[in-house]
C-alpha cells in the first residue's frame, strides 16, 4: 500500500466533508484513511457515513496528538501523513509525488501548500524551503503537517511518535526530534495541499492582543510549547530564563535573515 492518511477530528463536520472527499478522489495510488474521532456531537457521524473508503473510529481520546498516535500505530501504507479535518489535498497530489517518493531516500518528505479561507476560498500559497535546523528551530516551523509525508519503515515502525503533552506545536517538536535523531528531510517544490484558515485553528485562536486572561494562559501555553522545543533541541547558553529570552530574540532575528537568502 502506498500512504496511509491519518485524519484526527472533533465538531469539526462543517469541513470534514471537504476533507474526505479530497482523500477519496486520489487516483493512481493505493490508500487507506484512518479518521478518529474524538466523540463529536456535530454532523460529523452523518458526514463520515457518505464516505466508504474510510475507516471511521469514534471514542473519546486525549487530544489531537493522541488520535494522531492511534493512527501511527495502525498504519500500513508505505508514506504516511496526517491531514486535519479542516484541510484537504489537492486533487491528484498523491499520484504526483508518489514517483518522486519511490526514489527518495529521505525519512521525511513535504512540499508547498496554499492557505483557504473558512469557505475553502484561496488566500494565498506558501512555498517551503529546503531543510534548516536553524530556522525550525529558532524561527518557526515551516514544514506544514497537511503537505508532509513520513516513511513508515525509518519514522513509524521505529517508534516514533508525537508528544501527547503538545497541543499546539506538535509538530515541531516531532521534526525537531527527527533531525535531531539524524533522520533526513527532503524538499519537493509541488503544491500538494490546502490548509484552511479559521476562527478555530489551535495555532491561530490566541493571537490576538487582549486582556482576558484565560486567552492570555492559552497563548502563553503555546509560546511555553516553542520554547521548551528551542531548550531540548535549540541554542541554550545560560541557566537564566530571562537572558536565554533576549538570546532567543537574537537567534529569531538572525535565523530569519537565512531564510531570506535561503529563499533567494
Amino acid at each position: 500500500m502506498d500512504f496511509t492518511i491519518i485524519t484526527p477530528s472533533l465538531n469539526y463536520g462543517r469541513f470534514l466533508g471537504d476533507c474526505l472527499a479530497s482523500v477519496a478522489g486520489q487516483t493512481g495510488v493505493t490508500l487507506e484513511h484512518l479518521v478518529f474521532d474524538g466523540g463529536s456531537t456535530d454532523e460529523s457521524a452523518e458526514v463520515a457515513a457518505r464516505f466508504p473508503h474510510i475507516q471511521w473510529q469514534q471514542e473519546v481520546d486525549k487530544g489531537m496528538s493522541h488520535a494522531i498516535n492511534k493512527g501511527f500505530d495502525q498504519a500500513k501504507g508505505d508514506w504516511v501523513i496526517w491531514l486535519n479535518a479542516d484541510d484537504r489535498l489537492k486533487p491528484g497530489a498523491l499520484a504526483m509525488l508518489l514517483p518522486i517518493l519511490v526514489r527518495s531516500t529521505a525519512d521525511v518528505v513535504y512540499g508547498d501548500w496554499d492557505f483557504v479561507n473558512e469557505l475553502g476560498i484561496y488566500q494565498r500559497t506558501v512555498k517551503s524551503l529546503e531543510w534548516s535546523w536553524l530556522i525550525h528551530i529558532h524561527h518557526h516551523c515551516y514544514v506544514g503537517s497537511t503537505a508532509a509525508f513520513y516513511r513508515r519503515t525509518s519514522v513509524i515502525d521505529c517508534g516514533y511518535r508525537l508528544l501527547e503533552d503538545f497541543r499546539y506545536v506538535m509538530d515541531g517538536e516531532f521534526y525537531a526530534r527527527l533531525d535531531s535523531s539524524r533522520k533526513r528531510f527532503e524538499y519537493v517544490p509541488l503544491n500538494l495541499a490546502d490548509f484552511r484558515m479559521h476562527e478555530s485553528n489551535a495555532s491561530q485562536r490566541h493571537l490576538a492582543k487582549t486582556r482576558d486572561m484565560e486567552i492570555i494562559l492559552a497563548a502563553e501555553r503555546q509560546h511555553v510549547e516553542s520554547r521548551a522545543i528551542r531548550r531540548a533541541y535549540g541554542i541554550t547558553l545560560f541557566e537564566d530564563p530571562y537572558l536565554n529570552g533576549l538570546v532567543d530574540g537574537l537567534l529569531w532575528i538572525f535565523a530569519r535573515g537565512w531564510k531570506v537568502i535561503l529563499k533567494w
